[in-house]
């Protein structure tokens, strides 16, 4: 088992920036693949950035140039930091971790653990 819990999110204007954190706990040596989702509301959960064990990252194309992830092992922690906050960004992020190593990392379906989740609201 894998526990991950996420902080760092809060209400900021637009055009400021933030740096969440995933901290896990449990099997973290068996962690592969680390990943950000959001999800705003009425929408789908959806895919922001990877990071797999060794270091490669993975984006989505809208946030490329802004978003950046990154993984401190000895730390069992995974970060995202956000820049040039817009509104639209507004969500509920969601940290996710998998065993599995796989070229895909952006399902949903890929990871087994989650957790709780926090919220970015970005005000115009």
């Amino acid at each position: 088992q894998v526990q991950l819990v996420e902080s760092g999110g809060g209400l900021v204007q637009a055009g400021a920036s933030l740096r969440l954190s995933c901290a896990a706990s449990g099997r973290t040596f068996s962690v592969s693949t680390m990943a950000w989702f959001r999800q705003a509301s009425g929408k789908e959960r959806e895919f922001v950035a990877a990071v797999w064990s060794g270091g490669r990252t993975d984006y989505d194309d809208s946030v490329k140039g802004r978003f950046t992830i990154t993984r401190d092992n000895a730390k069992n922690t995974v970060y995202l930091q956000i820049n040039s906050l817009k509104p639209e960004d507004t969500a509920v992020y969601y940290c996710a971790a998998s065993l599995i190593w796989d070229t895909v990392v952006a399902r949903r379906d890929k990871y087994a653990y989650w957790g709780q989740g926090t919220q970015v609201t970005v005000s115009s």
